[in-house]
């Protein structure tokens, strides 16, 4: 479990990095990314898309890691983003939206699958 929980910080870490490729790296070749049962992306490429907007929309995003835990579903990684959206059609307030994405880890120590779910409803303050 220790490492699954530095692999999960890692993962964290990318997400605030801006780097949308470095969070497509956690991934495996084919591995997939769901949002909110969402159409997934699949491939790197695609996976950076989905990190690119994030990254966008929330230029001072910071992902924290809750807990990384296991049960009968798979390992769940549950996080906390921060940040402000000043871009169009953003308040330019801050978020904290909380959520956790379902993992499925491959025989190669990436993410073969992850279905993120999050509140929609942001909370601001």
């Amino acid at each position: 479990m220790t490492e699954l929980k530095e692999f999960a910080q890692r993962y964290a870490k990318a997400w605030c990095s801006q780097n949308p490729e470095s969070v497509a790296a956690f991934f495996a070749k084919n591995g997939s990314l769901s949002v909110n049962d969402g159409p997934p992306a699949v491939g790197r490429a695609a996976i950076a898309e989905i990190a690119r907007g994030f990254m966008r929309t929330f230029p001072d995003m910071v992902v924290t890691m809750d807990k990384i835990a296991q049960d009968e579903e798979g390992t769940k990684f549950h996080w906390t983003l921060t940040g402000a959206n000043p871009g169009p059609g953003g308040t330019g307030k801050r978020v904290r939206i909380s959520g956790y994405e379902l993992w499925k880890i491959g025989n190669d120590g990436l993410i073969a699958e992850s279905r993120g779910h999050f509140d929609s409803t942001e909370s601001t303050s």
